[in-house]
């Protein structure tokens, strides 16, 4: 039988099987299977995973009975020192695959994606080595070539010419119109040897990848030159020239739009991806708000007629919180619908802002209920609580140790965490004029610095974008992100805050001595038709605590226990003087005496 052809200019590829069961090696073929992809040619002498796991496809689990009947995989001898080992076979032939997931599949006995799985001894995974896959049909691409090696090209040459281009000096002439990545890399490794550090090679191979292969004719371009926000449409193949210097060897056509925009005036969507780092960066995340720019509300966008009939285009949907009404007040029992008003308009402004006050004064009540009125329900909110021991790891992202369901091996992998997720949902299409809100309960009792780390720049910067510790993305807050904290003066005085943290948030007071909060145990007893002597009973208590940071909130009389027989004084017995104990620990004070019901029931409020 003839030896089929090896895809040329790929490597060989290997899988390692989990706890030590050895390699599986192979390599990709010329020829395609029938779900379009290359065929994989896996190699004599590979070992396989013998047990199927309970997901493996049906026509995966025939061709292991039919390979196992027929001879080509055998029991792999026993090693001494594996005796407890998961059950091996070996290949006694060369096996040929309908596809690398499908070669993957028959080594590991569950299904698996081969372009990942299977790997380079370096490292670099097979998909590098495929032809670029399906793709959108139109897709929106940032060009930097304001300041190229002192140079504005965008000025001296794209406006004018009807060009856009990318620095290519070293590279070799391209005998391929659409190069994988692999063949890049090689191509970038060769030319630029001693000419870039690994890290810019690494980031021109993306680059060059995206203009050279991503990028197609029709898709929308964009570029920023003296402040003003260009966009145009590609309507040339990339070609390879020579030019002064190298400064634009790569090079596309593109038939710029005559009107520019401020950069100011961008949509904060816009502005934010415009603040990554690279030269040639992928925007069709935000294609529906550059098309906004360029396109009246049902006209269509330029060249989208290239790409199938055109469409009423609606008008983007916009950002907005709810208006404060009466309902909310009424609710909520603040008797001043200003305040909540005032709230509102802070987080329209900041986007963040912390409650402050001692315990019991319902910061996590009122934060809670303003975000699922603001955001439009709860599915919109999520909460988490700091503590001493939290981390940048547990509230953003981090390599944590994670259970594989099918090898049951136990792995670090990052994962993503509360504010990552929500900010993933908030940024997803068709979530971006949906308010989100992160509350974060006891914010003052973590090490703010250490949990937030390069987020903090954010928080103040919405319109900017950082490179991240772990995965090293370009990251983003969606300006659809709100987040409220509350903080317990009586844990931590609010002074101790740092500055950064101060400046990032707007800061409420809820104590029992200022409104909304002063007052509300009595509009509550009101409302549910209960003795008022209660809110008399706190009035006077807090009158006589002489640090407003300990005050007694009323949310610890705001419970139906309380009002049940005996509650009140059981209430106050377990509740609210072992906190004046702990305020007055060390000095020989009776708490009772001044602080008991007898006590503040003599006085006259």
């Amino acid at each position: 039988m003839p030896q089929p052809d090896r895809l040329p200019g790929a490597p060989d590829f290997r899988i390692k099987l989990p706890k030590g069961g050895g390699e599986a090696h192979g390599h990709l073929l010329t020829e395609f299977g029938g779900n379009g992809t290359h065929r994989f040619l896996l190699h004599e002498g590979s070992l396989v995973a013998a047990e199927a796991w309970p997901g493996l496809g049906d026509h995966t689990r025939r061709l292991r009975a039919d390979l196992r009947a027929s001879g080509a995989l055998t029991d792999a001898p026993t090693e001494p020192d594996r005796l407890e080992a998961t059950p091996r076979w070996v290949a006694t032939r060369d096996i040929v695959c309908n596809s690398s997931s499908a070669a993957a599949a028959l080594v590991y006995g569950y299904d698996t994606s081969g372009p990942e799985s299977w790997r380079t001894v370096e490292g670099h995974p097979l998909g590098d080595y495929l032809s670029t896959s399906w793709r959108a049909p139109r897709k929106a691409w940032l060009v930097r070539g304001s300041n190229v090696s002192g140079h504005n090209l965008v000025r001296q040459l794209w406006l004018k010419e009807g060009y856009v281009t990318l620095a290519g000096a070293h590279l070799p002439p391209l005998e391929e119109s659409d190069p994988t990545k692999s063949t890049l890399r090689r191509l970038v490794e060769e030319g630029y040897e001693g000419a870039a550090s690994y890290s810019q090679k690494r980031g021109l191979v993306e680059e060059l990848h995206g203009f050279l292969t991503q990028m197609r004719v029709g898709d929308t371009v964009a570029t920023i030159s003296d402040g003003r926000f260009h966009l145009g449409r590609i309507t040339g193949e990339a070609a390879q020239t020579i030019s002064s210097g190298g400064l634009h060897n790569l090079r596309r056509t593109v038939a710029w739009q005559p009107d520019s925009h401020p950069y100011e005036e961008l949509p904060e969507e816009v502005q934010q991806k415009l603040s990554v780092q690279h030269d040639v960066v992928d925007l069709t995340g935000v294609l529906e708000a550059l098309d906004g720019l360029t396109a009246p509300s049902g006209q269509a966008a330029p060249g989208a007629a290239a790409h199938g009939p055109t469409t009423e285009r609606p008008a983007p949907r916009e950002l907005s919180l709810p208006d404060v009404t009466d309902d909310l007040a009424a609710d909520l029992l603040v008797h001043d619908p200003s305040w909540l008003e005032e709230v509102r308009e802070l987080l329209v402004d900041e986007r963040q802002l912390i409650f402050y006050g001692p315990p019991g004064t319902g910061k996590t009540y009122l934060a809670m209920k303003l975000a699922e009125y603001f955001g439009g329900g709860p599915e919109q909110v999520k909460i988490v609580q700091f503590h001493p021991s939290y981390a940048y790891e547990d509230f953003f992202e981090g390599f944590r140790p994670v259970e594989d369901a099918e090898t049951r091996e136990v792995a670090f992998r990052l994962t993503a965490g509360p504010l990552r997720e929500l900010a993933d949902l908030a940024s997803r299409e068709g979530n971006r004029h949906v308010p989100h809100f992160l509350i974060i309960d006891e914010i003052n009792r973590a090490n703010l610095a250490k949990v937030f780390g390069e987020l903090y720049f954010l928080l103040e910067y919405r319109t900017r974008s950082v490179r991240l510790t772990y995965s090293g993305d370009d990251f983003a807050l969606p300006p659809n992100l709100f987040v409220i904290g509350t903080m317990n003066t009586a844990d931590r005085s609010i002074a101790l805050v740092d500055a950064a943290m101060r400046r990032r948030f707007a800061f409420f007071e809820l104590s029992p001595r200022t409104e909304p909060t002063a007052g509300l145990l009595g509009r509550w007893l009101k409302r549910e038709g209960k003795d008022p002597e209660p809110a008399r009973l706190l009035d006077t208590l807090n009158a006589r605590i002489d640090d407003a940071d300990f005050a007694i909130g009323p949310s610890y009389l705001m419970k139906p226990g309380v009002y049940r027989d005996g509650g009140l004084d059981r209430t106050w017995r377990t509740k609210i003087l072992p906190l004046l104990e702990e305020h007055h620990y060390g000095e020989g004070l009776d708490i009772a005496a001044r602080y008991g019901l007898d006590s503040l029931r003599q006085q006259r409020p």
